[in-house]
């Protein structure tokens, strides 16, 4: 029997701070493990109960990792006996750290969507930094040199955008891939999927031109504290500038009066519920007297007020071509499909 002292317990690991599923945690410690030679067939595993207790991960997560390693090959279960290593002569899987600014309902699209397309051939190490710069430094520089692959990022941190640049010069470019936002600075060759902000909003709204020449101003609400990119703001004046539309910037939607007349667009969840108890409270009619138009596409949006307009990168595309980009080792830069989903609110 294995005791707690046996180098297994050096090998078989979760790390708390990692988003990805403990469970593939313990599939790729183990894998990791044969690779460098720290487990040999027929070692013996230690129990589920075992793991368990001394992981602190449900007896579901064990049984699941187990499971994955038994559909592997690798792993074989004796009655009676335990579970034993039947085969250490497996392919390697390719192995990917996947960085995240926050977690949200857009950014599990991009996960799902890119996990799908990648299917069981690549491991996935995936953190969230929460738009914590110090702990964006730390991921990379404690990952930087380990056997990744590739390090799929989504670098949002406009406070400190000269750091930033210098934290991801540190990553191999033949193994990087930029997602959403790209970084000035940044060396040499490597991959992206990335929004063009300014480009794309003024394209959104001449595509609505016909509907915005119902009101006489546009309103974008950009809070101060938003981590959305400056660009968004300069594609919206120049389109008003260039189809004569009165432009404001609401830098707090909770200190504005609402106006007749007006289309308001807005970036953050939490502003489009304040508008929209701001207009109800007044009175207006949304789609006629006041237009709301909402960044980032959601289910619920085609519901709410019997339709929210919405302009849209398209999540799942992103992806889905950031998982291309890796199964082809590509540093092809390719701009995010932007969409328009034009609905009663305007």
């Amino acid at each position: 029997m294995i005791a707690k002292k046996h180098r297994i317990w050096d090998v078989i690991r979760v790390d708390d701070i990692s988003a990805t599923p403990k469970y593939l945690q313990i599939v790729h410690s183990t894998l990791k493990g044969i690779e460098a030679g720290q487990i040999t067939v027929n070692d013996r595993l230690p129990s589920i109960n075992e793991v368990s207790f001394e992981l602190d991960v449900s007896r579901d997560t064990v049984e699941k990792s187990y499971r994955q390693l038994k559909s592997m090959g690798i792993l074989e279960s004796v009655p009676s006996k335990g579970y034993y290593i039947k085969n250490v002569d497996f392919e390697k899987p390719m192995k990917v750290l996947l960085l995240f600014n926050k977690l949200s309902a857009h950014k599990k699209i991009i996960f799902d969507a890119f996990v799908k397309e990648l299917g069981q051939q690549v491991a996935i190490d995936f953190y969230v930094y929460n738009n914590d710069f110090a702990l964006f430094k730390k991921l990379i520089t404690a990952k930087k040199d380990e056997d990744y692959s590739h390090f799929v990022i989504i670098p949002y941190l406009l406070d400190y955008n000269d750091k930033v640049q210098e934290v991801v010069n540190m990553i191999p470019k033949e193994k990087l891939i930029i997602l959403d936002k790209m970084v000035a600075g940044v060396n040499g060759e490597f991959g992206a999927v990335y929004e063009n902000f300014e480009k794309d909003i003024y394209m959104a709204l001449c595509q609505m031109l016909e509907k915005l020449r119902n009101y006489t101003s546009l309103k974008l609400i950009f809070p101060k504290q938003s981590c959305y990119p400056q660009e968004i703001q300069k594609g919206f004046l120049n389109f008003c500038q260039d189809f004569a539309f009165e432009a404001t910037i609401i830098d707090n939607i909770k200190t504005e009066s609402v106006t007749e007349g007006s289309v308001y667009i807005n970036l953050m969840e939490d502003d489009l519920v304040i508008l929209i108890k701001k207009i109800m409270n007044d009175n207006l009619v949304i789609g006629k007297q006041v237009g709301i138009i909402s960044y980032n596409e959601t289910p619920l949006k085609e519901i709410i007020l019997d339709g929210i307009t919405t302009i849209s990168t398209n999540f799942r595309e992103m992806g889905k071509t950031a998982a291309r980009l890796v199964l082809e080792k590509s540093k092809d830069h390719v701009a995010n499909l932007f969409e328009v989903n034009l609905r009663n609110s305007l």
